[in-house]
């Protein structure tokens, strides 16, 4: 484990120390997949507390992470914030991707555990972020590429996205985590491999670097640098006796 990662492990012990001997409910910064691994690593070690984690919309990767003492019964409201970011002259405006938008909010001076996702659309994007720095990225963020853009807080009420997806079918002999990986991103098992074994690959949220591994129907299995999928379906067989399955792919 590197000094980073144990420096990480002492925050998250230090939130959930905090939330049991107040008895409130402490926070995380935005976790990416694998700082999410780490804390399911010590899950065990938060004796007294529930650990949920929320990212501002169902399937968001980037997700906070809220430390709650068993003694308390209502759900936590996490500190996030939704912008929407648009042009301002849409005769003018440039394609902007992912890299674009998040570009623009760091070279702001802030750090990237502050942001959550990122949701690029046509002719627009939506920023999930710390609540309180919202005000500062609306007032700030003037300008993407050669692009004038405006960001504005969306209600959570008024918030609602459906990803975009490709069902992918097909089948295999076994229901095996390379396998699904192969026909999610249409190469072979034995280049893919070196993904799963190099610790690229999360079920879940949770690492995992075992080739062999079989998910369940419903996992969400995420991809560094790929993307991520659904294991939709398992079921039936063909006359060869592979079983049928069916992929979510997030596009």
């Amino acid at each position: 484990m590197t000094r980073e990662e144990q420096q990480l492990e002492k925050r998250f012990l230090d939130l959930g120390r905090t939330a049991y001997q107040r008895g409130i409910v402490t926070y995380s910064d935005f976790l990416n997949l694998n700082e999410q691994n780490i804390l399911y690593g010590i899950r065990q070690e938060l004796s007294g507390l529930k650990l949920e984690s929320f990212g501002g919309y169902e399937t968001a990767e980037r997700q906070m992470a809220a430390f709650v003492p068993d003694a308390l019964l209502f759900c936590p409201e996490y500190p996030i914030a939704c912008l929407r970011i648009t042009s301002l002259h849409k005769r003018f405006a440039e394609k902007l991707s992912h890299r674009d938008y998040l570009g623009a909010v760091l070279n702001l001076g802030l750090e990237r555990s502050r942001t959550g996702d990122i949701l690029v659309e046509e002719e627009k994007a939506f920023l999930f972020c710390q609540r309180n720095i919202a005000d500062f990225i609306c007032e700030n963020l003037t300008r993407i590429r050669h692009t004038a853009v405006t960001a504005r807080p969306v209600e959570e009420e008024s918030f609602s996205y459906e990803p975009n997806q490709q069902e992918i079918t097909g089948t295999m002999a076994s229901v095996r985590l390379d396998s699904l990986l192969s026909l999610a991103f249409k190469a072979s098992r034995s280049s893919l491999t070196g993904l799963i074994e190099g610790g690229s690959v999360f079920v879940n949220g949770r690492l995992v670097t075992s080739n062999g591994y079989q998910p369940k129907e419903g996992d969400l299995i995420s991809v560094r640098g790929m993307g991520r999928f659904r294991l939709q379906g398992v079921g039936g067989q063909s006359k060869k006796g592979r079983s049928y399955v069916t992929l979510l792919k997030y596009i």
